[in-house]
């Protein structure tokens, strides 16, 4: 009985097919006709599965134009309206915050923003180039920090200790500075694994001496290790996307299951 009764709601009952056209007031179009479109739009996408063809080509434009609109109205809304206009123009004083006074030498920004359209001029494209290098130069400076930031804790973090003064495993009532032998290998393999995948890139010198060259073969095996587990890890995020398309077009769309 229940899988005749999600046959009827399904595509190949008449339940489906009245709901295809059933809206509310307020609504633009119906709710399932928004379903069946985005299916459509999802089967477009999927179509490159099998060869190159024009509804997919219609399809990418579309999803193109979309996250181009998008991005342009999110950049508006989070960024440039509220870190640059409202900043520029100032803000009147509430309750909850206080007056902004307004930064005006920020408007030299616009004329700027605005050089990278000579970028579409063969005589003027030279222009363009100016806020490109502004912007590659802002860029190379925020790298130092980010480096800061960024690698120099995992290199903080590859300095543990290796030598244990506890016997055992790690326990929640260890005292503070304790190091059991089960954390102690654990960062000796750390360290080991840190200075040997290290050693394949040294590329300053010639590797003539054997220890140094076994070394970084046993480096070049963790780190190909190391990238398998993030390649599988990447696969597994693109197996996550494709059961979320599969469940809207086998549940929401079909609707040939329960929802979950």
């Amino acid at each position: 009985m229940t899988v005749i009764s999600q046959m009827d709601q399904s595509i190949f009952g008449r339940d489906w097919w009245q709901k295809f056209s059933e809206k509310e007031d307020w609504q633009i179009m119906p709710p399932l006709l928004v379903i069946t479109i985005g299916a459509l739009l999802t089967l477009g996408i999927y179509s490159l599965l099998y060869r190159e063809n024009k509804f997919y080509r219609f399809v990418e434009h579309i999803f193109v134009g979309l996250a181009a609109g998008y991005a342009v109205v999110v950049a508006w809304t989070q960024i440039l309206a509220e870190r640059w206009w409202d900043a520029m123009l100032g803000k009147a004083p509430t309750e909850a915050m206080p007056m902004m006074l307004g930064r005006w030498a920020w408007a030299v920004l616009l004329p700027i923003g605005f050089l990278g359209l000579f970028v579409f001029s063969r005589k003027q494209a030279w222009l363009s180039r100016i806020p490109i290098g502004i912007l590659l130069g802002l860029w190379a400076g925020q790298q130092f920090s980010a480096f800061q930031e960024e690698f120099l804790p995992q290199l903080a973090a590859t300095t543990v200790p290796i030598i244990p003064n506890k016997l055992g495993l790690v326990a929640s009532g260890d005292a503070p500075g304790s190091l059991a032998v089960s954390t102690a290998i654990s960062n000796l393999v750390l360290v080991i694994t840190f200075l040997v995948v290290l050693s394949y890139f040294l590329y300053s010198f010639e590797q003539k001496n054997k220890l140094v060259q076994k070394s970084a073969q046993y480096g070049r095996w963790l780190l190909m290790i190391g990238l398998g587990a993030i390649f599988g890890t990447t696969m597994m995020t693109r197996f996550v996307l494709f059961i979320d398309r599969a469940y809207y077009l086998l549940i929401e769309w079909l609707r040939l299951g329960p929802p979950l």
